[in-house]
C-alpha cells in the first residue's frame, strides 16, 4: 500500500475526518472515511482535510524523520553504529539501491504527500472555494501549496542533480500537478530540475499571498503554515538554486536591517537567548518558524525506527542510539568553544562497549514527543548572511552583523568583526562552520553540500563521494520505474 500510494489515493489519509481535540496538534486521525464526492460541501470536513495534509507530511518516512536524519547521515557528522539497511547503513555508506528501504520510503511518502495536496487543490477549485468562501478558500490552497513545494524540493535534494550542474537542466522528477483517484496515471516525463524549482517557486509565491500572516495561539504559528513560513522557505529554496540576489530580497520581506534582527512583520520571530529552549516544551518560540508536532498519544508517532529518537537518543551508556557523532566531524572543530551553549547538545557515554563515544542529545526525549524542525529563524539569518557574503564579494558588515546573531546567542565570548576576516572567502567558510554547528542533528549537511556541488566528505570506513561518483545522488524508485514507462535516466 505505502509503495503504491502516490498512483491510488488512500482516501481514508487525504480525505480523513478529525476530532476537534486534536485539531491544533495536526494529529488528524482518521475517524470515518468520506467520499470525494461530498468531501468538500462542509467548512468542517474541508478544514479536516487541511490537518490531514499535515498529517502526511509529518509520517515517520518523511518529516515525522527519516527525511532530516539522511540529511545528516549522508554527510560526515555521524558515525553509525548498527549495520541495519533499514535504519540507513546502505544511506550512511553512500550506497542505497533503488529498492532500498530509503529510496522506496521517502519517494513514495513525499509524492502520496503531493497527490494528497493535488487531490485537495482540485477539490476546493471545484466546489471548496464556494463552500468557505476566497479568502479562507485559497489560505487553505496556501497550505497545501506550501507542503507540496516542501515536497517536491525535498526530492529533488536526493533523486535530482543540483541545480547548479547545468543551472538545472538536468531532468528532475516526475511533476505531478493534479490528483489522482486511481490506477492507470503513472505515466509522466520527468521535468527539468529548473522546471520543478519554478513549480516550487510558483507555490510558494502563491502561499505568500495568501496565508494568513499569524495564527491566533503559538502552537498554530509555530505548527501551521503562515506568510512568514512561504517567505523563510523560498530563502531555502534560492540559497539552492544559488540565486544570491533573490535570498537577499526575500529574506528582506522580514530581516531587519540591524540587530537585534526580529521579523518586521508577521509572526515576531526572534532567536531565543537560549538555543536549548527551542528543543524543549512546548516546542512553540518564535525562533521556530515551521515545526511537525507529536505527543505521545497512541497513533501520534512517527512509528518504529522511523523517529528522530530512534537515530540520536540514546542512553547514558551510548545505548540505544543508531548513530554516534564523528570525532573528526564538526564536534572537532576547534573554533567551536567548549563553553558554547550548543556543546551541551552532545554527551559522552560511560562504561560499556561505547564508552567514549559522543552523542547527539537535541532531542531529549526517550519517547518520540520531540518537535521536529522543519525551518527555523536562525536559517533564515544564517541563509541571509551567506547571500550577501558571495553576492557582494566583500567581508559585507551586515553579514557579519548576522553571523555574530547566531554565534553570539550560544558562545558570548567569540564575536566576529569585519577585521576578523581577510577576504569574503574566509567570511563565507565562517558561516558554512556555524551552519555545521547550528544545524547539527536537523537534516541540512546533505542540503548544503548538495548546493555547492561539493564532494560528500569521507567519515569512518566510507571513503569521500564526489559529484560525479555514482551513488552522489539516489536513484530513483525501483516502484516509480517499473510504473512510470516514460521514466527514462
Amino acid at each position: 500500500m505505502r509503495i503504491k500510494s502516490k498512483y491510488i489515493l488512500a482516501v481514508g489519509m487525504a480525505l480523513a475526518v478529525v476530532s476537534s481535540c486534536k485539531r491544533e496538534l495536526l494529529d488528524a486521525p482518521p475517524q470515518t472515511s468520506i467520499s470525494d464526492a461530498t468531501a468538500f460541501d462542509q467548512p468542517y470536513r474541508i478544514a479536516n482535510q487541511v490537518l490531514a495534509l499535515y498529517s502526511s507530511f509529518k509520517a515517520g518516512t518523511f518529516y515525522g524523520g527519516r527525511y532530516i536524519v539522511y540529511g545528516d547521515i549522508r554527510a560526515e557528522e555521524f558515525l553509525s553504529e548498527d549495520p541495519n539497511l533499514v535504519t540507513g547503513f546502505d544511506v550512511w555508506q553512500l550506497n542505497p539501491t533503488n529498492s532500498a528501504t530509503a529510496i522506496l520510503g521517502l519517494w513514495s511518502q513525499a509524492y502520496f504527500v503531493i497527490n494528497s495536496a493535488n487531490v485537495f487543490i482540485d477539490g476546493m477549485n471545484e466546489k471548496g472555494l464556494a463552500v468557505v468562501g476566497t479568502t479562507v478558500g485559497n489560505n487553505y490552497i496556501g497550505e497545501a501549496r506550501l507542503l507540496r513545494a516542501i515536497s517536491y524540493y525535498s526530492l529533488l535534494q536526493y533523486y535530482a542533480r543540483p541545480y547548479a550542474d547545468g543551472a538545472g537542466s538536468k531532468l528532475g522528477l516526475p511533476l505531478r500537478l493534479t490528483g489522482i483517484k486511481g490506477p492507470g496515471a503513472s505515466n509522466l516525463a520527468r521535468s527539468t530540475v529548473a522546471e520543478v524549482y519554478a513549480q516550487i517557486l510558483a507555490d510558494l509565491d502563491f502561499a505568500e499571498a495568501n496565508l494568513p500572516l499569524n495564527y491566533s495561539t503559538a502552537m498554530n504559528n509555530t505548527t501551521r503554515a503562515h506568510r512568514n513560513t512561504a517567505i523563510s522557505f523560498k530563502t531555502r529554496v534560492y540559497l539552492s538554486m544559488q540565486n544570491y540576489a533573490k535570498v537577499i530580497s526575500e529574506a528582506n520581506k522580514i530581516v531587519p536591517a540591524a540587530p537585534p534582527f526580529v521579523a518586521t512583520s508577521g509572526v515576531a520571530h526572534a532567536l531565543q537567548p537560549d538555543i536549548t529552549l527551542v528543543f524543549k516544551t512546548p516546542f512553540t518560540t518564535t525562533e521556530s518558524i515551521f515545526s511537525v508536532p507529536f505527543t505521545t498519544t497512541s497513533g501520534d508517532i512517527p512509528g518504529t525506527q522511523n523517529g528522530i529518537q530512534s537515530y540520536y537518543y540514546s542512553s547514558a551508556t551510548g545505548i540505544g542510539s543508531i548513530y554516534s557523532l564523528n570525532p573528526a566531524g564538526i564536534i572537532g572543530n576547534t573554533g567551536w568553544t567548549a563553553t558554547d551553549k550548543r556543546r551541551a547538545f552532545i554527551f559522552t557515554a560511560v562504561g560499556g562497549a561505547n564508552a567514549g563515544k559522543k552523542y547527539l542529545t537535541k532531542y531529549p526525549n526517550a519517547s518520540p514527543a520531540d518537535y521536529t524542525p522543519v525551518i527555523r529563524w536562525a536559517e533564515v539569518l544564517l541563509n541571509l548572511a551567506e547571500a550577501r557574503a558571495r553576492s557582494l564579494n566583500v567581508v559585507d558588515p551586515q553579514a557579519v552583523a548576522l553571523l555574530n546573531a547566531v554565534r553570539n546567542r550560544s558562545d558570548a565570548t567569540t564575536t566576529f568583526t569585519v577585521a576578523s576576516f581577510a577576504t569574503a572567502a574566509d567570511l563565507i567558510n565562517a558561516i558554512m562552520t556555524e551552519r555545521r554547528i547550528e544545524f547539527l542533528g536537523e537534516g541540512l549537511r546533505n542540503n548544503d553540500i548538495m548546493r555547492l556541488l561539493q564532494p560528500i566528505p569521507a567519515k569512518g570506513t566510507v571513503g569521500a563521494k564526489n559529484p560525479t561518483d555514482d551513488g552522489y545522488i539516489w536513484p530513483a524508485s525501483s516502484t516509480e520505474k517499473s510504473l512510470n514507462t516514460l521514466w527514462v535516466d
